[in-house]
């Protein structure tokens, strides 16, 4: 076979990436440098504290309030049960079309959860986002942060979901802690 037909997979992949990152608006050439190695940016959400902070490094960027699912306490184990998840998981979707302001879809289930869930005999749900506020709420609303309303999902102002969403990118890890 002619040495043409040969590929290169390191060229391959480069022009994979780079195409990529054109049609994602340079969003996945952030996810190569900023969700891999010692420098990653990452999330962090502790449901107890009803937080999400941004950080890299070990140091904290950023930090916003939260609101959870309507049933806050455990994690989340089958479709409909109100629960926020606990676990790791990656953000694998942005989407501007939400029902809500801007939202991030998270990698949930992981194996992990499906595991759980198949052996509670459950469906373990999904489509888990942080997103911003309903287009019914002022962003300033002070009734938002006074309870928990989501369906799973995490729910930041419109303010802070706008921040998040020019500063992380695709793959970027997301670790939601009790």
């Amino acid at each position: 076979m002619p040495d043409r037909f040969q590929f290169d997979r390191r060229n391959v992949c480069g022009g994979l990436a780079a195409c990529a990152s054109v049609a994602l608006g340079g969003r996945a050439a952030k996810a190569e440098s900023w969700a891999s190695g010692a420098n990653a940016l990452h999330i962090v959400i502790l449901k107890s504290r009803r937080k999400l902070m941004l950080a890299r490094a070990g140091a904290v960027l950023h930090t916003f309030p939260i609101c959870l699912g309507a049933h806050p306490k455990g994690p989340k184990r089958a479709a409909g049960d109100g629960r926020t998840p606990e676990g790791n998981y990656r953000i694998d979707a942005f989407n501007d079309q939400s029902r809500y302001y801007r939202a991030l879809h998270i990698s949930y289930p992981n194996a992990e959860d499906e595991r759980l869930a198949a052996a509670a005999g459950l469906a373990p749900g999904g489509n888990i986002e942080i997103h911003g506020m309903p287009p019914d709420f002022d962003d300033y609303d002070p009734a938002f942060f006074t309870r928990d309303w989501t369906e799973g999902c995490i729910a930041v102002s419109n303010r802070a979901i706008d921040t998040i969403w020019k500063t992380v990118a695709l793959d970027t890890p997301v670790d939601i802690r009790a």
